[in-house]
């Protein structure tokens, strides 16, 4: 056998295509977020119309965001890091392409159903039955896809990274799979298979796993590989990345309960959800302190390469987001806190100072790669810069303004006058929340508009890639 075609040749054209794809949707899905939030200061911008109401356009945003931006940014990263970890070329180019065109022709539909009012009311699992259908069929053949690559790796090791892509998509099989079974009434009108309670328990189960599990390990994943990567720095120890693997998978499925506090949920599920939300914290710090620890040595690069301050600044977030989260399950804190916009402010935390950051640092790091230039090599490091400081602008501007909005609004319902009558009107907390609504819309347009840079930038990247170097690319020779 020739040495030529004992080279290894790695597929990044689905890579490049979830790359870009991660871009598109992360503008629409902010656009809709920066729409909603100004339609709180200005109802007016509902435009009197009942497809652009707030009611509708929510779901909308909250799944553009989660499953179409960060679902896409999760195609791409896994795909990526698994062949290049295991050294083998992805499993199947049909079936990894079959996953990009009906993740997005799933995307498109849930565009079109959720504005029409189509939806199956539960959070983060609103999209109709057909949909969900497309859903499985599709998460089944990423996992073909994933796995096989791992059966046929030229390496014996597994790397951490690909531990936590792996239980990512086996808990979301699950999850979907279970909250979503519903008794078919018509083409777009289904009734969940459960009922009361324990409907919502498994509601919460998927709803706060969603996070735990789509949001938190798929991400980690991506911080596991892409932040030694970028720093040029080995893991600080790879033996506690395996510890905060296994401690994580093995908790976070119990936190759910912690939604349902003062519910008709039994007291011991919900104290059982709050005691496992705190113990969480043990492991989700020794991931953020695992990633910090990866810098040591390398601090210096952060004055200079702004893809490794995206990465680091979004392990800040992560840091504090699994601290918030643990101190608002405690019953007596969520009593304050439910309800709120604090919670707004927690979830954007994670969304914009978490998920979204690492997500741009590990597009910007890998997309120059799928187009044949090196590691991070876009249009412009400039611009990469000026979009750093707009989305932890932007971020810090939504989740204060969210924090003292919720925390504002908790003790002005609670508050009560010597007679034992309300001493504030709902309308009196909601006229007291209009500043914080306003600096949140503005703080959601500043992080847009990043994202519009990160859009000029990746189609001058793209744009300046000769047709010789995109062929090399998409068949890319490794060593």
């Amino acid at each position: 056998m020739s040495t030529a075609t004992e080279q290894l040749t790695y597929n990044y054209k689905v890579v490049k295509y979830f790359a870009i794809m991660t871009v598109v949707w992360g503008i629409v899905g902010m656009a809709v977020g920066v729409l909603i939030a100004s339609q709180l200061y200005w109802p007016e911008l509902n435009f009197d119309t009942p497809y652009l109401t707030f009611s509708r356009l929510r779901p909308l945003h909250t799944n553009a965001v989660i499953f179409a931006f960060g679902g896409c940014a999760l195609f791409a990263t896994s795909y990526y890091v698994v062949q290049r970890t295991c050294q083998a070329r992805i499993f199947s180019d049909s079936l990894a392409m079959f996953t990009f065109w009906g993740w997005q022709a799933i995307i498109v539909a849930a565009a079109i159903t959720l504005p029409m009012g189509f939806t199956g009311g539960k959070e983060y699992a609103e999209l109709e039955w057909p949909i969900d259908i497309a859903i499985t069929i599709v998460w089944v053949c990423y996992a073909i896809v994933f796995f096989g690559t791992i059966v046929k790796r030229s390496q014996p090791h597994i790397y951490v990274a690909n531990w936590f892509f792996g239980a990512f998509i086996i808990t979301i099989a699950i999850l979907h799979i279970f909250n979503s079974m519903a008794i078919p009434v018509t083409m777009f009108k289904s009734y969940s298979a459960y009922a009361g309670t324990i409907d919502a328990m498994v509601q919460w189960w998927y709803g706060h796993n969603a996070v735990g599990f789509f949001l938190t390990a798929g991400f980690l994943g991506i911080m596991y590989y892409f932040v030694p990567k970028q720093a040029e720095r080995p893991v600080y120890s790879y033996r506690l990345s395996i510890v905060h693997f296994w401690a994580l998978i093995s908790i976070y499925v119990w936190a759910g309960a912690h939604h349902l506090h003062y519910s008709a949920l039994p007291d011991w599920a919900q104290s059982a959800g709050m005691i496992m939300s705190l113990i969480l914290l043990a492991p989700s710090w020794g991931g953020m302190i695992n990633g910090m620890m990866t810098l040591s040595g390398a601090w210096h690069k952060l004055r200079t390469d702004p893809i490794l301050r995206f990465l680091v600044v979004s392990l800040s977030f992560y840091g504090m987001s699994t601290f918030e989260g643990p101190m608002m399950s405690i019953k007596t804190v969520n009593a304050l806190s439910h309800n709120t916009d604090w919670t707004i402010g927690h979830v954007h935390s994670g969304a914009l100072g978490w998920v979204a950051m690492v997500s741009i640092g590990a597009i910007y790091n890998l997309l120059p790669v799928t187009l044949g230039k090196k590691q991070g090599e876009m249009y412009s490091t400039e611009l990469i810069n000026v979009h750093f400081w707009l989305a932890t602008i932007g971020t810090v501007l939504y989740i204060a303004s969210m924090w003292v909005n919720g925390i504002m609004q908790g003790l002005m319902w609670r508050a009560v006058n010597a007679d034992g009558t309300l001493t504030y009107s709902f309308v009196e907390s909601l006229e007291a929340s209009y500043p914080g609504y306003f600096v949140r819309a503005l703080g959601g347009a500043v992080f847009l508009s990043g994202m519009f840079l990160m859009a000029y930038n990746t189609y001058k990247t793209v744009k300046g890639v000769s047709a010789e170097q995109q062929a090399a690319a998409n068949n890319s020779v490794q060593a």
